[in-house]
């Protein structure tokens, strides 16, 4: 029996050996197998991120295939808590083992682009076009012709890109600097659109980022926008028009001199929601997280007009005459 015991314990010390072996081999294995592409590839590390939101974070931007076995790596070999965020651009071919040691030397770009929210496509261009660090592949290119490169369904990007600031190294493409930001907005819009309220009158996604644009460029005291979302929601759902300066104001475009005329409320264009019925035919300006949420959850009530107070905020209405009384009492020209 003694023998028997003897024998049984020497197998499973063995066993135990091929096994640590094993799996040191396929350690050393995983850890210099090529884990990007030989294409440059971008990502970036949010700030507090551990070793776990790091390797999901590497995965969702493509740059890595296996997000456990990174972790496991890591782990092991002892970089689980020196995470340093930030923006990281990979060269060419990279393996796991050189990938920890870049997220964790903090060998980064510090170049930076701040995307601001209520920007404009043309906006948004020209602090693209005018920063000195990028390598500039897209000026010039006509807006169809870069919705196509990025994926973008519509003709227009307008509004596709998530503000934020992004860091970069010197020579970054805007090319991978505006895909980094459209799959940012895309990830927003999904997560919000699939979190949305019951009720909504918005089709799809897309309607959700139009109407959040008018949203963001609408609201003066960041506490409001959920209550003017349902302002813009409760329109949509009577059929009333939406009857918002902003969106005439992106129709006139550079002729626009900063003074809204009644003649520019009457005149007909996709963008004069003084005019016509529903949303806008694109977004009109980024818009930021705030503004998505408070467009695809707005606030309860039957809200249908606000006028400005003069002090950044707004004195919200149920009915014309509510409103009519509001107008007379803070005497604000374009009431809404």
């Amino acid at each position: 029996m003694l023998k028997a015991l003897k024998r049984c314990l020497k197998k499973l010390a063995w066993l135990s050996v091929a096994l640590v072996a094993a799996f040191a081999a396929w350690l050393m294995g995983y850890g210099w197998l090529s884990a990007a592409s030989s294409a440059p590839q971008q990502f970036s590390l949010k700030q507090g991120s551990s070793l776990r939101s790091a390797a999901r974070q590497m995965t969702e931007a493509g740059v890595i295939s296996m997000p456990w076995q990174f972790e496991v790596l890591g782990r092991l070999s002892g970089h689980a808590t020196h995470i340093q965020a930030g923006n990281y651009e990979v060269g060419g071919a990279a393996s796991p083992f050189q990938l920890l040691k870049m997220i964790t030397s903090g060998v980064r770009g510090q170049d930076q682009l701040m995307l601001v929210e209520g920007w404009t496509f043309s906006q948004l261009r020209a602090a693209l076009d005018a920063h000195p660090a990028l390598k500039h592949e897209t000026r010039g290119v006509a807006e169809t012709e870069l919705a196509a490169r990025l994926g973008v369904p519509q003709s227009s990007v307008e509004g596709w890109f998530f503000p934020d600031t992004y860091f970069f190294p010197n020579g970054a493409t805007d090319t991978a600097l505006l895909q980094r930001a459209h799959r940012a907005m895309r990830a927003q819009l999904d997560t919000l659109w699939t979190a949305r309220a019951d009720g909504l009158p918005l089709a799809n996604p897309y309607e959700a980022l139009i109407l959040a644009s008018i949203v963001e460029k609408e609201t003066g005291q960041p506490s409001e926008r959920p209550v003017i979302a349902a302002v813009f929601i409760n329109r949509l759902k009577i059929g009333m028009k939406l009857q918002t300066d902003p969106t005439v104001i992106y129709g006139i475009g550079t002729e626009f001199d900063g003074n809204l005329r009644k003649k520019d409320l009457l005149a007909d264009g996709p963008y004069n929601t003084y005019v016509r019925t529903g949303l806008p035919p694109t977004p009109i300006a980024l818009p930021g997280l705030a503004a998505l949420t408070a467009t695809l959850n707005p606030a309860p009530g039957k809200i249908l007009y606000f006028v400005a107070r003069g002090d950044g905020s707004s004195q919200f209405s149920n009915n014309l005459a509510e409103h009519e009384r509001a107008v007379t009492k803070y005497q604000r020209r374009g009431a809404h």
